[in-house]
């Protein structure tokens, strides 16, 4: 699928990545939070590296990281994917998101992974998407199970190669 218009919502809308928006998903990367998960400081190799990604992401699969960007001040609240991954061989999308912590608590998660569900069902006619989430990461599990996901498993995922568990969350099409 590409060229998808993953559109807005209330008080969202979503772009692509692009290398002007460095400063900000530096910043973003580089979030206590993030470090934390992702178990790194992200220099500027890796933010490159991060873009350079999303971009071919978006020319190869039609998918992957976005900026969510609030529609009044277009301040940027965030990132959000519906990108997909492999899991022991299996093909999943996969929703996940990255807030800039003055934007955390305030719903913002939830309302951008929701537009994602629904480009993924509605526009996409997928079966499933997935959330996978570190069990210490409460305020992501939150936002899966807000959103109907339930537990699925887990598994070992290499980040930064360190192997760290995943919950899978699934939530399923109801209208397929």
């Amino acid at each position: 699928m590409k060229n998808i218009n993953y559109g807005q919502t209330k008080r969202l809308c979503f772009r692509k990545i692009n290398f002007d928006d460095f400063d900000e998903i530096a910043k973003m990367l580089n979030q206590k939070s993030v470090k934390e998960f992702w178990g790194k400081d992200f220099k500027n190799k890796d933010v490159k590296q991060w873009i350079e990604n999303c971009i071919s992401s978006y020319t190869n699969i039609g998918e992957g990281f976005y900026i969510a960007q609030h529609k009044k001040t277009l301040e940027t609240v965030g990132q959000i994917s519906l990108s997909q991954d492999t899991i022991n061989g299996k093909i999943y999308h996969e929703i996940g998101y990255i807030l800039n912590t003055k934007y955390t608590g305030q719903g913002y998660a939830t309302e951008a992974a929701k537009q994602m569900v629904k480009i993924a069902f509605e526009i996409m006619g997928l079966n499933e998407v997935i959330f996978e989430i570190q069990p210490d990461n409460t305020k992501s599990i939150k936002v899966a199970q807000r959103l109907g996901a339930k537990e699925d498993g887990s598994f070992l995922k290499n980040i930064n190669g360190k192997k760290i568990k995943h919950i899978i969350f699934k939530l399923n099409n109801k209208c397929r």
